[in-house]
């Protein structure tokens, strides 16, 4: 392989919004590295609008899937027919910039046991501002975490690269070796924690996670799902607690279930009903209640 310039398959998916996603093809026409494939999978759509995409991008490897398989089953449709050395995994809401893949790939070469990479993120409707510059890892009580940079004006500050706890689903660069030694993403999440998981995983195997400030991408954050709403609102709750009964074991465990049914349920419940919305209340219970599922 030709680590100056090897292949890198870019993997969005795409959820009804054809629009959005020809903006990003767009930008990938434009952007300065050249030596790509790109694989759609077009998820559950009401109509084909492989027409649309081919415009915008003519070479473009449309898979559609009449079923909506989620972010992680999407994605994984796309690995099963990538060929490229690496594998960028971009939300269908980002925008490329210029010398973005290139300083991706120039983190891989520093390193063989880097596993994954993330660029610098940004918001699109707030283009100076941050949205990633890393992750913290999972609070092992409260099963949150923080995104270092977050709503910071970009002033530099976060211009080292370093290894991170976990990389951005809205943009992350995969090694082919990841994939051939830890597998595909896990879709018993369907949507939301995933990567998160994933990377859990990929630490697991020995391989580093690594913010990279030398790429730069811009998100329309929450495009797909909007802002906080019913469907947000499950996936969240439940993925959170499937996060940590797949990655903490024993005292840590019990302890973050202690935390979430004695805290968190209860703040939540009484925010709910005080706002006297009823169907994210009805939705949070059903969410607290079916983590089990997906579980191992």
């Amino acid at each position: 392989m030709n680590i100056q310039q090897p292949l890198v398959s870019i993997i969005t998916v795409n959820f009804r919004q054809p629009h959005v996603t020809v903006a990003l093809l767009e930008s990938i026409v434009q952007n300065s590295y050249k030596k790509v494939e790109v694989i759609l999978v077009d998820n559950g759509s009401l109509a084909d609008f492989s027409v649309l995409f081919k415009k915008a991008y003519p070479s473009v490897k449309i898979i559609i899937s009449a079923e909506n398989l989620g972010f992680a089953g999407g994605n994984n449709v796309g690995i099963a027919k990538a060929a490229g050395d690496f594998l960028f995994f971009v939300n269908n809401d980002t925008i490329l910039t210029d010398g973005l893949i290139e300083g991706l790939l120039s983190r891989f070469a520093k390193n063989p046991q880097i596993g994954v990479v993330s660029p610098k993120i940004r918001y699109y409707d707030k283009p100076d501002t941050i949205q990633y510059a890393g992750f913290t890892e999972i609070h092992a009580i409260t099963g949150r975490n923080i995104a270092i940079g977050k709503n910071e004006i970009d002033n530099g500050q976060h211009d080292v690269a370093y290894s991170t706890a976990y990389a951005h689903g809205a943009a992350m660069m995969v090694s082919r070796k990841v994939i051939e030694k830890v597998g595909f993403m896990p879709e018993e999440f369907f949507l939301y924690y995933e990567e998160l998981d994933w990377c859990a995983h990929i630490r697991r195997a020995g391989f580093s996670i690594w913010y990279e400030p030398e790429g730069l991408i811009y998100h329309k954050e929450s495009a797909s799902v909007g802002k906080m709403n019913a469907l947000k609102t499950y996936y969240l709750t439940r993925n959170r607690l499937l996060f940590m009964r797949r990655n903490v074991k024993g005292w840590r465990l019990a302890s973050f279930l202690t935390y979430f049914y004695a805290v968190t349920f209860p703040i939540k419940t009484i925010s709910f009903l005080a706002k006297q919305d009823f169907t994210l209340f009805v939705t949070f219970c059903q969410a607290s209640l079916n983590f089990k599922k997906g579980a191992h």
